[in-house]
């Protein structure tokens, strides 16, 4: 039985909890492999809707072992903000799982990323100022606190005031802010330790373990292949690899252990915060798509920028992750417009690109070419077979396959689980 890696296509926010949800009715673990609270998975079952933030999207279903693994960064006093939402609902949290290698996010964390944001200026990257950005940098340094020294208090409050010397010269001499109290920041964290420490195991044996036995184990990325550290339009991206092999070093797992990638892609294209987009509509039609896809930030609620379908994102995401297929979500949204633009290339000062560059200021410069294609202009959300849709619609799918370069296992017409057209099952 396969493992699956389901990662976003875009810039993020593409309906990947969906998604999940729907395949892990066939699932035995689910397993969140980057991104922290910054991340928003919305998710409506037959229990309601639900806005996941680092719990992972299998939750819903019984007998599913759920991780967050070593790649996702954890603000402690969210995830018990989320996991005693999920009980009030009466959604059981027993196979949650957090691994003991997890960076945790702490206060300071989150007064730099505002500090830092605060200073660029002009220049800010947009970011969501849950300091998610600097808890990979001390990670990276070699200065963070993981979720497995919570088991040993003492010892955890002896590194975070070494630590925390360093942060306040930072936060008092670069910012000249207010120091942060080392008290106030350890009687925090006992208090989430004496919550979390039940939940905290070294997922990673879980998860191979589970590959070997043939278990159905699906890879959950956050935010999109767009916003990757390296590949996506830097600087104005997230601070790990959202990518298929993020899924790897996220989970701890062998890349040859995987055996097929997911893409997910909105039937148009959003993004939020800053950096070039060169497909983003400023006119009716972008307010038209936000407004009938609801299309405002699951964790800062700030208003989506919202663009036609960039083929030449699209292709290029397809090429770094290998896609054995994709998802489309959120085809509906495009029922009512009498034409729907694709871009299949980018015009540079004269030039005609097929792939994006990887430099910033280029790529604000480049222009969409656009292929024009006539609406279906009739409602889809009630469809659930391919050659039910109107032929327009058909058309639409089938174009997309042929710029991504790969199938599409399902099409999504609707929030709700059961509003999903299967053309190549997943599972």
């Amino acid at each position: 039985m396969p493992v699956v890696v389901i990662v976003g296509g875009q810039w993020g926010d593409e309906g990947k909890g969906k998604v999940v949800d729907l395949l892990a009715e066939r699932a035995n673990m689910v397993a969140r492999y980057s991104g922290g609270n910054n991340a928003g998975h919305t998710v409506v079952n037959r229990f309601g809707e639900f806005k996941l933030h680092l719990v992972p999207s299998g939750i819903f279903h019984a007998g599913v072992d759920c991780i967050i693994g070593n790649g996702v960064v954890i603000n402690p006093r969210v995830l018990i903000e989320e996991i005693d939402h999920l009980q009030s609902r009466g959604i059981e949290v027993n196979r949650l799982f957090i691994s003991d290698r997890a960076n945790l996010i702490m206060p300071y964390h989150i007064i730099r990323d505002e500090l830092e944001e605060k200073a660029r200026g002009s220049v800010a990257l947009g970011t969501t100022k849950q300091g998610i950005g600097p808890a990979y940098a001390d990670k990276v340094a070699r200065r963070g606190l993981r979720a497995g020294d919570l088991a040993d208090i003492e010892l955890f409050g002896k590194r975070l005031r070494a630590f925390l010397t360093y942060q306040n010269e930072t936060i008092v001499n670069v910012f000249e802010a207010a120091p942060l109290s080392f008290d106030e920041i350890y009687r925090e964290y006992r208090t989430y330790a004496e919550r979390l420490v039940p939940f905290i195991r070294e997922t990673s044996i879980m998860v191979n373990e589970a590959a070997d036995r043939g278990d159905i184990v699906l890879l959950e990325g956050a935010q999109g292949t767009m916003l990757d550290i390296d590949f996506g339009t830097y600087p104005f991206v997230t601070s790990s690899p959202p990518t298929a092999w993020g899924a790897c070093l996220g989970v701890g797992l062998s890349p040859r252990k995987i055996h097929r990638i997911v893409g997910v892609f909105k039937a148009y294209t959003t993004r939020v915060g800053g950096g070039p987009f060169p497909t983003e509509i400023k006119d009716a039609p972008g307010e038209e798509i936000r407004q009938r896809g609801r299309e405002y930030g699951t964790t800062t609620g700030r208003p989506r920028r919202c663009g036609w379908f960039d083929g030449v994102a699209a292709r290029f995401s397809a090429m770094l992750n290998g896609y054995t297929g994709i998802a489309i979500t959120k085809f509906d949204i495009l029922d009512s417009f009498p034409t729907i633009k694709l871009c299949t290339g980018y015009e540079m000062d004269g030039k005609v690109l097929k792939h994006p560059p990887s430099n910033t200021e280029a790529l604000s410069r480049c222009r969409p070419i656009y292929e024009e294609m006539p609406g279906w202009q009739s409602p889809t959300n009630g469809v659930r077979r391919f050659d039910a849709l109107p032929e327009p619609a058909k058309n639409y799918i089938r174009r997309i396959e042929e710029i991504v370069g790969c199938p599409v296992n399902l099409i999504s017409v609707g929030a709700r689980r059961e509003e999903t057209i299967t053309l190549n099952p997943i599972l």
